[in-house]
């Protein structure tokens, strides 16, 4: 049987977000391949996701790495037009706000035959400056079929002249993932016993350029985490970028006394620290997402998201950077009624978006 379809991936948040459909394909004894980009490659992290997810691993491996955007999006076009010319694919699957994403829907939305696939479409931050609002505003425009996780997504296509037949509200896939792999977190996680946790913390995420890049947003952010949690008298658990972690070294930083910071961790292993904490501070689109499905408070460290749901329903609060505004953003949500309801669907969207495509299994 030809291959039916492609899985282009290349950062962790990818791998966890298309697991599902993944899975899902297994299930329904579908054909397909995964190209990995390399965007965000690391031998050790990756290997260990894929064995968590209970996923394959990729059939191809560009190894792209680091990169100027530009550079960096046009190898991948390169490499993933090759293997797409190899096995011809009817359907190709992106998701996302990456390069890679950006690069998968140029590469397929230019061959004949191929349908381009975009999971989680339709987000938008409205802030042209974010390298990833380019990406998924390119992609949704190149796209054939959009599987957007909520309403507010949908009516972000339609009024940008996306006709309503090629989009398919599914939910979003991590809450999917999330379901799926929490119960396996607690059980097999021994996360919070190894960086010798032993009540309320707090956890935090801090990678984007426009945070880690500038050194003053850096700093002010940093203390501001660092200011809300002696005031809450709770210790932070930071487990680093290694974008962030470039730029402490190369400005010269001092992290406050209240910020344990330990290294990257795994996905069951962090989705065991979202989980367990009193309040998460973060700057990631996903992290937003997690939490408000794991019933966690939310401190966004940025000016804007795409995620405007999760502040709907009362799970987030956008703040910046700014350290008074980031313990007041604190203060507001480490007492915060926890009864929210999870706008991101029931934990079937794999099943729909295949559903979609008429794969009843074969």
């Amino acid at each position: 049987m030809a291959h039916r379809l492609c899985f282009v991936l290349g950062t962790r948040p990818e791998i966890i977000k298309l697991s599902p459909v993944i899975k899902e394909c297994e299930k329904r004894n579908i054909e397909f391949f995964i190209i990995h980009t390399g965007q965000h490659y690391s031998e050790n992290l990756d290997h260990v996701l894929f064995e968590q997810l209970r996923i394959p691993s990729p059939d191809h491996n560009l190894e792209i790495g680091s990169a100027p955007h530009g550079r960096q999006v046009g190898e991948m076009i390169v490499g993933i037009e090759s293997a797409l010319e190899d096995k011809k694919p009817k359907y190709v699957f992106v998701q996302g706000d990456t390069n890679s994403v950006l690069a998968g829907s140029v590469a397929a939305g230019k061959m004949t035959g191929v349908e381009v696939c975009h999971v989680e479409a339709g987000l938008r931050s409205y802030d042209m400056e974010m390298p990833e609002e380019v990406n998924r505003r390119l992609s949704d425009h190149v796209s054939d079929h959009h599987f957007v996780p909520t309403e507010e997504s949908c009516d972000n296509l339609l009024a940008e002249n996306i006709p309503a037949r090629n989009i398919t509200v599914t939910g979003n896939t991590i809450v999917d993932a999330v379901k799926r792999n929490v119960h396996i977190a607690r059980k097999d996680s021994d996360v919070l016993d190894e960086l010798s946790i032993d009540g309320s913390f707090a956890l935090l995420t801090a990678h984007r350029a426009e945070n880690v890049d500038d050194q003053q947003r850096f700093i002010s952010l940093l203390e501001g985490v660092a200011e809300a949690a002696r005031k809450h008298e709770i210790p932070v658990v930071y487990p680093i970028h290694p974008r962030a972690e470039e730029r402490i070294s190369e400005f010269e930083l001092k992290i406050p006394q209240e910020i344990q910071v330990v290294e990257s961790l795994d996905f069951l292993d962090f989705l065991a620290l979202e989980e367990g904490a009193e309040i998460v501070f973060t700057d990631s689109g996903g992290v937003q997402e997690e939490t408000c499905i794991l019933r966690t408070p939310c401190v966004t460290l940025r000016d804007n998201t795409e995620r405007p749901e999760t502040v709907d329903v009362g799970a987030n609060v956008i703040v910046g950077v700014g350290s008074d505004d980031v313990v007041e953003g604190a203060d507001v949500m480490i007492n915060k009624n926890k009864d929210w309801e999870n706008p991101f669907g029931d934990g079937t969207a794999a099943e729909r978006i295949l559903d979609t495509l008429e794969f009843k299994g074969e």
